[in-house]
């Protein structure tokens, strides 16, 4: 497919526009399980109605596996907020009520964020002691069956001329416990190092959705945890200081 502008690229793959389509091309190291789930993803989360760019093929491209998705014309809205500091919380609250839409929202099929979380936590070079505290406490925390973006950030949104937003990259996604959700997103803002729009987005989800911010909090160590497997050093560090920041009861 021809290459009219790279959009991102990462480590193990790259975003490139293609006349009408957005094109997420993986290397050949990527699991092929992996691709197709993002996919599968994708397909159920359509379904629910939320507004998202279509998933339109999976292919293959030079050899590697890529996903095709329809290109929404728009600003990001992490730009937005950067560039319109002085109106953080309007976009913050937009941001806000995007995400308690996705959280109103059931996929029956798709993956079961506790199995997620307890897999990734076994897969931590933590103590044993620290990873059954962790499975411990996940395991007390109550089931839900909200469909969870997993990577909720301002990145992650598009906003269109028209004043519609796009949610991209459903590669993340679970059904589960909102406030894991935004237990995530609290922490993305964090790993940026700013802590103004952290506290902001605490206040606001928990203010617009009538969650306790202590509940919110019970969440972080153990999202922390097992979001620590990937990344850079300096992520993992920061993640891992956070597994002890809630006294384990």
């Amino acid at each position: 497919m021809k290459v009219d502008k790279i959009l991102a690229e990462r480590k193990n793959k790259k975003i490139f526009r293609s006349g009408n389509y957005v094109v997420k091309e993986f290397d050949k190291d990527f699991a092929k399980s992996d691709i197709l789930n993002e996919a599968l993803n994708q397909a159920r989360v359509e379904e629910t109605g939320l507004r998202i760019p279509q998933l339109i093929e999976v292919r293959k491209i030079d050899g590697n596996w890529a996903i095709v998705f329809e290109y929404v014309e728009g600003k990001t809205l992490a730009s937005m907020m950067e560039e319109d500091r002085g109106n953080l919380e309007k976009y913050m609250e937009k941001f806000v009520e995007i995400q308690m839409e996705i959280h109103s929202k059931r996929s029956p099929l798709l993956n079961k964020l506790k199995d997620k979380m307890n897999r990734k936590i076994s897969q931590t070079d933590l103590d044993a002691t620290t990873r059954y505290e962790l499975h411990t406490r996940l395991e007390g925390m109550p089931k839900h069956n909200k469909v969870c973006h997993g990577d909720f950030n301002p990145s992650n949104i598009i906003i269109s001329p028209e004043g519609n937003y796009y949610v991209l990259d459903w590669s993340h996604a679970t059904q589960g416990n909102a406030s894991a959700d935004a237990a995530r997103t609290y922490l993305l803002f964090s790993l940026k190092g700013d802590k103004e729009a952290a506290e902001m987005y605490m206040d606001m989800f928990c203010k617009k959705s009538d969650t306790a911010k202590q509940y919110v909090q019970q969440w972080l160590p153990i999202v922390a945890a097992s979001q620590s497997i990937k990344g850079n050093e300096n992520e993992r560090e920061f993640l891992l200081n956070w597994i002890n920041v809630v006294d384990y009861e």
